[in-house]
């Protein structure tokens, strides 16, 4: 069988049905947000959606006044959040590429990444993801990560995924990252499956904005 490229492959999920029959949909991304909430960023803050997809997300932390940028492998799904999204047509950056190669014009308060980190399968993967987390996150500015949790599926949308708990996760992140809030949670599919998940706050670095207050 003949391995598709991650933009293939993710643009024919995208285009095999509609975002509600995913199985990862959300009609409100209710724990993304909290947790970002929780975070305490300023208005204006500069937030990246790694594997946005076709969530709302974007939109929404859009409105709270952060500058977003929603990035994804897929231009099919990009372009159907793109033409969703309730906002005006600049308020967000749609991006259309591999976070593993994509080179950011600047850094960023906070990341969120509810979609892409449980398929790095391989560990050179996950390194590079992390190097280019390192490079894009300011100093004192905080991950927001969701994964399948330790006893979560073992595959999703016909790939193998890695399945984590807290200290895995911080294992993987390394040094840097202090880890501010775990959350566990089960997530029912629009297909009636529940999927367990595990979500960390992680902040990186020192913050200087608390030192300058």
């Amino acid at each position: 069988m003949v391995e598709l490229d991650r933009d293939v492959y993710w643009d024919e999920v995208y285009r095999s049905r509609g975002p509600e029959l995913h199985s990862w949909f959300e009609a409100v991304p209710e724990t993304s947000l909290a947790m970002i909430g929780r975070a305490a960023l300023d208005p204006g803050d500069a937030v990246l959606d790694v594997g946005a997809g076709t969530s709302a997300l974007a939109q929404l932390l859009s409105q709270r006044g952060f500058r977003v940028t929603a990035l994804d492998v897929s231009a099919s799904a990009i372009d159907q959040a793109r033409r969703r999204a309730r906002c005006d047509a600049g308020a967000i950056e749609w991006v259309v590429a591999d976070v593993l190669t994509w080179a950011a014009p600047g850094r960023f308060r906070l990341v969120h990444d509810r979609a892409v980190f449980h398929f790095l399968t391989d560990p050179a993967d996950r390194n590079a993801y992390v190097a280019r987390l390192r490079d894009r996150l300011e100093p004192g500015g905080q991950l927001v990560l969701s994964t399948f949790a330790a006893d979560g599926p073992e595959r999703c949308s016909g790939q193998s995924v890695a399945r984590y708990d807290a200290p895995g996760l911080t294992s993987e992140l390394g040094p840097g990252f202090r880890i501010e809030e775990v959350r566990q949670e089960t997530h029912r599919t629009p297909g009636g499956v529940d999927q367990r998940f595990i979500s960390i706050r992680a902040r990186f670095g020192t913050d200087p904005r608390s030192q300058a207050s």
